[in-house]
Parts: structure tokens; sequence; C-alpha cells
């Protein structure tokens, strides 16, 4: 089992670990220990639109950075594929370079 498919298992596991201690998202304050705030620890109706406004807010900002990463990921690819073209065509001069020599030797 390599090292990525370990780290895969070993967060599945703790998100599983962590779901559980959380009770209904807005159902008051969670078995953590922690308060979600007055809203959230009323409980109820507004506890409940409460997370799903969070757990939105939340949806969106991982979906922004998800893009941004995805463009950076892009810009660094083309970066890498001139590079290649650039070392392509430099290899292809010294190649040049070198037949030359040898036929005027």
């Amino acid at each position: 089992m390599n090292i990525s498919t370990r780290l895969s298992r070993s967060h599945l596991f703790t998100s599983i670990r962590l779901m559980s201690q959380l009770g209904d998202l807005g159902s008051g304050a969670g078995k953590g220990g922690g308060s979600g705030g007055s809203i959230r620890d009323a409980g109820g109706a507004f506890g409940k639109q409460e997370a799903a406004r969070e757990e939105e807010y939340f949806y969106k900002q991982q979906r922004e950075q998800l893009k941004k990463l995805k463009g950076e990921l892009h810009d660094e690819i083309s970066f890498h594929e001139e590079q290649i073209k650039r070392h392509q065509e430099a290899i292809n001069r010294h190649k040049n370079r070198v037949e030359n020599i040898e036929k005027s030797e």
C-alpha cells in the first residue's frame, strides 16, 4: 500500500470520527464540547438554517479555492510545455552544430 493510499484512508477515518461527534448540524451544541454560537446553540429551525448557511459558505469557498488551484496548475503546465519546446529547439541547434563540425573535419 503506497503512502497516498494510507493518507487517504487515514483522512477518511478521521473525517468519519469527527462527523460522529457533531450530531445533527443546527440542533444545538454538539458532542465536541464547543459552542456553535447563540443561534446554533438554541437549535430549532434557526439553528438548522444557520448551519445550512455556514455549510454553503464553506462549500463555495472550497469550490473557489479548487477553481483557483486548477487555473494555477494549467498555467504551470503551459509554462513547462513551453520550456520543453525551448529545450528541444536548443538540443536540435546543438546537434546541427555538431553535425556541421563533423562535416568540416
